[in-house]
C-alpha cells in the first residue's frame, strides 16, 4: 500500500478534526467530572521542561486524581519575537500560546489539547573523491523537517498524538499513537511509533547531539505500526512490542517483528549518570519480496550517494538485530556509545546463485560532548507515550542565559566516531568510518543553531559505486532549528 499526497492530506485533516472534535465534545463533560489531574508534557519524545540534572524526578503517570491549581500564565512565547498569550474561555478553561505551542485546556486540567511543531533548515557543502563519482550533494539547502504536531491528554491517563512532516515525500506520518498510562509506572501504546531499539534513534531529532544520527542508525527499525508495553522503576525500564510495517508504506508489507529493550542506571544522581541498555529485535520477512537492504549516507541527509549499501538482499526470510548502549555523564561532560549488529537469514546473492546463507553486519559509535556554560542533559525515565524510555533530553537554558533576556545562550561542543561494516560473504556492501565534530548554540528557548564537520571514508566502498579503492568525503553542515 502506498500513500500519495492526496491521501496524506486527507489523513492529516481527518486526524486533526478527530482530535479537535474529541476536545470539544469531551472538554465540557470532563470539566464536570471529578477532581483535577495534572497533564503530561504531551510528547513521547520531548523533554520535561521542569526537569533538572540527570536525576530529575519523573511524572508518576499512574492515573491517580489529585487536585491541582489553575494553570499559571505563560512567562515566555514560543519564540523570542512572539509574546506569550493566555486568555480564559467562555465555558471555562484557557487558551494559551507559549514555549509549548498552542494549548487549550479545561478549568480543572482534566483535558488538554496542544498543537506544536518543529522546523529544521539545513545548509551544507561537501566534496566527493574520486571526482569520477560526480557531485556529492543533491542540494546545498534543505528543509530537513517541517512538523506539525498535536497532542490530546485526558485525565493524565490517555494520550493521543499525531505528527506530520510536510518536508517528507515518502514518510510524512511520524507518530500516530494512542496511549494509556493509567496503571502505575506503565505505558501502553498502539499506533505508528518507534520500535524500542537504538539509543540514538530513540532520542528526538530535536535534541540529537549532531545534525544527523550515527551510522549505527542504519540498523534501527525506527517507526512502524504496532503495540508496545513499557514499564519502569526509579532506575530501570523494560519495553516490548509487536510491529508490522510503517503506516506510510503499508502496515502489512514488512512482515512481523518483536522488539524489546531493557535499561538500568546504577548511578542516577543530580550530577552523575551511568546508564546501560540492551535491545533485540526479530522480524520475519516475506522471501518473495526482494526489496530488503541496509545502507547509509555519510551522516548528511543531503548526500547524493550511499557510500555503503548491501544492495537488495534477495529472498531474505528474516532479520535479527541486537544493540548494546551506554551513557556516562558527570556534570556537563558526557560520553555515550552503541554497538549493533544485524543477522539477515536466507539470502540468495544473485539470480544466478541458488545457495542461501546468512549475512552478518555490524556497526558502532562513540561520542563525547561538553556543555560549556550549562548543565548536563536531563535523563528521562518515562515518556507520555511510545517506547522512548530512559533517554537523555535536550540541553536546558536558564532565563538569564536567553538572548531575549540579555544573555548569550548556551554552547555545547561534541565529537563522534562511528563505523559500519556491510561486508559479508558475497555481499560487498563496503565499510565506512566517519569522524564528526560539531558545536551547538542554544540562543533562547526553542531555538538551536548547529554547525558540524563530517569526514567520511569508505574502504572499500559499496560495490555498486564501481570504484576500486577508497571513497572519501568532507562536509560542513549548518542547521537553524525552531521547535515549539
Amino acid at each position: 500500500m502506498c500513500w500519495d499526497r492526496r491521501k496524506s492530506f486527507v489523513y492529516v485533516a481527518f486526524a486533526s478534526s478527530l482530535m479537535v472534535a474529541s476536545f470539544v465534545a469531551l472538554g465540557p463533560v470532563l470539566a464536570q467530572g471529578a477532581q483535577s489531574q495534572s497533564g503530561g508534557d504531551g510528547s513521547g519524545g520531548s523533554e520535561n521542561p521542569n526537569s533538572r540534572g540527570a536525576g530529575a524526578k519523573q511524572p508518576k503517570g499512574n492515573g491517580s486524581r489529585t487536585s491541582q491549581a489553575a494553570p499559571k500564565p505563560p512567562i515566555a512565547g514560543p519564540l523570542p519575537f512572539i509574546a506569550p498569550f493566555m486568555t480564559n474561555l467562555p465555558g471555562g478553561g484557557s487558551f494559551s500560546v507559549d514555549t509549548r505551542g498552542i494549548t487549550l485546556q479545561t478549568a480543572d486540567n482534566t483535558a488538554k489539547f496542544r498543537i506544536g511543531g518543529r522546523l529544521q533548515l539545513d545548509g551544507s557543502v561537501a566534496d566527493l573523491r574520486p571526482p569520477s563519482l560526480g557531485l556529492a550533494l543533491t542540494d546545498n539547502f534543505l528543509i530537513r523537517r517541517a512538523y506539525i504536531e498535536s497532542y490530546l491528554t485526558l485525565y493524565d491517563s490517555i494520550e493521543a498524538a499525531f505528527q506530520y512532516d510536510f518536508a517528507s515525500t515518502t514518510q510524512p506520518i511520524n507518530d500516530a499513537v494512542l496511549a494509556y498510562r493509567g496503571l502505575k509506572n506503565s505505558v501502553f501504546s498502539v499506533g505508528n511509533f518507534k520500535e524500542p531499539f537504538g539509543l540514538n534513534q530513540l532520542e528526538s531529532d530535536n535534541i540529537t547531539t549532531f545534525a544527523e544520527r550515527a551510522l549505527t542508525n542504519a540498523f534501527a527499525p525506527a517507526r512502524n505500526f504496532g503495540g508496545a508495553i513499557g514499564t519502569y522503576g526509579d532506575k530501570w525500564t523494560a519495553t516490548a512490542g509487536v510491529y508490522g510495517g510503517n503506516a506510510n508504506t503499508g502496515i502489512e508489507d514488512n512482515g512481523v517483528a518483536g522488539t524489546a529493550r531493557v535499561t538500568y542506571a546504577p548511578m542516577l544522581t543530580k550530577d552523575q549518570l551511568l546508564h546501560f541498555g540492551v535491545a533485540g529485535s526479530y522480524r520475519s520477512l516475506d522471501p518473495g519480496r526482494t526489496d530488503f537492504s541496509i545502507s547509509s549516507r555519510p551522516e548528511n541527509n543531503s548526500f547524493m550517494r550511499n557510500l555503503v549499501s548491501t544492495g537488495t538482499l534477495r529472498n531474505a526470510k528474516d532479520v535479527g538485530r541486537f544493540e548494546f548502549e551506554t551513557i556516562y555523564q558527570f556534570g556537563s561532560y558526557r560520553i555515550q556509545g552503541e554497538y549493533a549488529f544485524a543477522d539477515v537469514g536466507g539470502v540468495t546473492p544473485t539470480t544466478a546463485m541458488t545457495g542461501r546463507s546468512d549475512r552478518f553486519f555490524q556497526s558502532g559509535y562513540v561520542e563525547g560532548a561538553w556543555v560549556i556554560n550549562g548543565n548536563g542533559r536531563p535523563y528521562r525515565i518515562a515518556p507520555n507515550y511510545g517506547s522512548e524510555l530512559a533517554v537523555l533530553t535536550g540541553v536546558e537554558i536558564d532565563d538569564s542565559q536567553r538572548i531575549s533576556r540579555g544573555g548569550y545562550g548556551v554552547f555545547e561542543v561534541a565529537a563522534r566516531y562511528s563505523t559500519i561494516d556491510l561486508q559479508d560473504g558475497a555481499t560487498l556492501g563496503g565499510k565506512e568510518d566517519d569522524i564528526t565534530a560539531g558545536i551547538n548554540w542554544y540562543p533562547d528557548r526553542n531555538i538551536r543553531v548547529v554547525a558540524d564537520y563530517v569526514h567520511a571514508r569508505a574502504n572499500p566502498a559499496a560495490s555498486s559505486l564501481k570504484v576500486n579503492g577508497k571513497v572519501e568525503s568532507d562536509a560542513f553542515i549548518g542547521r537553524l532549528q525552531f521547535n515549539w
